[in-house]
């Protein structure tokens, strides 16, 4: 079995040292930056600009994986995709169009994710399976960092997974949403293999993101 893409979620870094943080992560052999966008009207709390995305993109090469909370969504898409996001990914709930978002994220340059919530239906991807370069489970309900792994998010992985396996999808599947080493195995095993994580990445500061990271990687 292939070692998860470990994208860890700068939300739990240290806001007043973005930057260097966004280096330690990229030296510490993180595949993905997680970019959490949060509005305060989607959920409730506020967190990043697109401003924030283009200084940061100078500090490292990794794919930055924006994950819009954000409604409406459209009228964001080309500003974080400016801002340097490669991967853009949004909530069915954010916009009356999904298959209309994901084409224009696509249009854009960028990579296209649907973002399912804990109540969110999977038949979301009867009809965009083709347009989707990436699926996220929400393993928590969105807005807020440190909460607890919901355990049934596993059956949730393993039916996904069969949803893209079927369509012939090549799609990346991730989880977000209290992510550590102790259940990171059970997730790959139903079928993800991308994984974001915060806490579990940012404990015990600079120095153990690389220990953090490949005990994420071997679980």
């Amino acid at each position: 079995m292939a070692a998860p893409l470990i994208c860890p979620s700068i939300l739990a870094s240290d806001f007043a040292r973005l930057g260097e943080e966004v280096r330690a992560l990229d030296a510490a052999g993180a595949d993905w930056i997680h970019v959490d966008v949060m509005d305060g009207h989607f959920v409730p709390n506020i967190t990043i600009g697109p401003d924030v995305v283009k200084a940061l993109r100078p500090h490292t090469t990794l794919p930055f994986d924006v994950h819009l909370m954000v409604a409406p969504v459209d009228p964001w898409l080309e500003a974080y995709r400016e801002a340097g996001a490669d991967i853009l990914t949004v909530h069915p709930e954010s916009g009356p169009h999904l298959h209309r978002t994901l084409g224009r994220i696509r249009q854009l340059g960028a990579k296209a994710g649907v973002v399912l919530n804990p109540g969110t239906s999977l038949s979301v991807l009867d009809d965009v399976v083709e347009l989707v370069d990436l699926v996220l489970l929400m393993s928590v309900n969105p807005g807020f960092g440190g909460q607890s792994f919901i355990d049934t998010t596993l059956r949730k992985i393993d039916k996904t997974r069969a949803i893209l396996d079927a369509a012939g999808s090549k799609a990346h599947l991730q989880v977000d949403g209290g992510v550590t080493a102790a259940n990171a195995g059970a997730c790959v095993a139903a079928g993800a293999d991308a994984l974001v994580a915060g806490t579990a990445v940012f404990r015990g500061g600079p120095s153990a993101y690389a220990a953090n990271i490949q005990a994420l990687k071997a679980a």
